[in-house]
Order: C-alpha cells, then structure tokens, then sequence
C-alpha cells in the first residue's frame, strides 16, 4: 500500500478546488493494472493481490493520507468559451511521490460527480476507459509526454449514455494535472483573482530549477517554460491524431 500523499494544491485553498470523496461502487473488477509504471512510482502494492488496494482504486475506500479533491478550469467547449469548466469525474487522491523524489498526480476518472459535473452522472463507461488507458500507454511508448494509466477497475454498474454500458474507473497519472484552462479561469473568470498565486504555484512545481538560475519574475520564468516544452515537442504532430481519435 502507498505510504502517503502529499496535497500542495490542495493547500492553495477553496477557490482552486473542491473536497470530493469518490462515490462507491458495488461490485470492484480489476480490468488492466500497470506494473511497470507502478514499479516506477515505488506503488508497493496491487489491486491483482490486495482486495484493499481494489476496493481503494474503486472509490470504495479512501488510501492511507490520500485527500480527494476536484479541481477548477476554465477553457472551450465546442468550440466555445466556458468560464468555468472542472474535474466532472475526476478525483485527485493526492500528489505521490515516488521514491527519487519525482511527484506525479494519482486521479480516479469516473469515479463520480463532483461539484464540477454540471448535472452529470461523473461515471465513465469502460470503452473510454479502457481506449485512454491503451492509447496513453502507447503514447508513452511513442515518447509522446501524456498522461499515464495505472488501473482499470470495472464497478459492476451500468451507465447510461446512447445506450446503457458497464461502468469502469481509469487511475491517472500525470506530473500534474495543471492545465491551461486552470490559468484561464483565474485570470479570466475571477478576473485575475490568485492568478499570482497560481503562477508561483506553476513555476515553483515544474520549472524551479529555471527559476533558481534566473532573476526574472515568475510569469516570465513560466511563459520560457511552456515555450521551450512546445519547441521540444514538434514531433507531437505525428501523433496527435491518434489520440484526439479516442
């Protein structure tokens, strides 16, 4: 079982997310668990032995310092301007740490609706979940930068979209779940409200090293970030087709 979490972004305060407790489910079926990733992230042990770790993956039981919460953003939505967006089923366990010191996001899609589902039902059918957790893996193998899959866990209940599907959970990871529309939103929804704050946050969490070496302001230090990371990803192109196709 992990040995605990860490919750920085969480401790940002309530106008950057919302505590949300996943919703249990009734009957927890491992589908695919990632050993080589979790070997990665020092995850000591799996749901394929460990009932608790299962029903921990499931939503059903929280993990050990794990402290859920759902996130806020902003972005466009067909092809549309929304203020605001957010995690509508997805829950932040925490942030892991692994044994280098690396941090990554661990979060639960489809386990439920948040404050951010607008009316949905935050459950995701296991088609979707099974095709981001293939399609993230081979992007990965590709050496495309994407989020990663952990688990798959089917809950043994029904979801009802164009017609009625098993439900499955995906366990995410990523280095974080940060977006562009997470700086939309503060700085145009709340109208530049803690936008500094997120910002700090930012550079602080994936660029300090830059930060360290140069004397500039932090928004600064971020835009060079995000610049150099898109400069060194050309070859995205390539590929991106095949994950927007699922």
């Amino acid at each position: 079982m992990p040995a605990g979490f860490e919750h920085t972004y969480a401790g940002l305060g309530p106008a950057f997310s919302t505590p949300q407790a996943p919703d249990p489910v009734s009957k927890p079926q491992l589908l695919l668990w990632n050993q080589a990733l979790a070997d990665k992230l020092g995850w000591s042990s799996d749901p394929q032995s460990d009932p608790a770790q299962l029903a921990a993956l499931a939503g059903n039981t929280p993990l050990p310092n794990s402290h859920p919460i759902a996130t806020v953003y902003a972005g466009h939505q067909f092809g549309q301007y929304n203020p605001q967006l957010g995690d509508g089923r997805a829950t932040l366990l925490g942030e892991w740490l692994t044994p280098s010191g690396a941090r990554f996001d661990i979060q639960l899609k489809g386990a439920g609706p948040t404050a951010y589902s607008r009316g949905g039902d935050g459950r995701s059918p296991i088609g979707p979940v099974i095709r981001e957790y293939l399609v993230s893996e081979a992007m990965h193998a590709l050496g495309v930068p994407t989020t990663r899959a952990l688990a798959a866990v089917a809950t043994g209940e029904p979801v009802m979209r164009n017609q009625i599907e098993p439900g499955a959970i995906l366990t995410r990871v990523a280095s974080s779940h940060l977006r562009v529309g997470t700086v939309q939103y503060f700085a145009m929804t709340r109208g530049g409200d803690d936008l500094a704050t997120l910002v700090d946050y930012l550079v602080e969490r994936h660029f300090s090293t830059a930060a360290e070496a140069d004397d500039q302001p932090a928004a600064v230090t971020l835009l060079d970030g995000v610049l150099s990371i898109l400069r060194g990803w050309s070859r995205i192109g390539r590929y991106s087709a095949l994950y927007t196709a699922y």
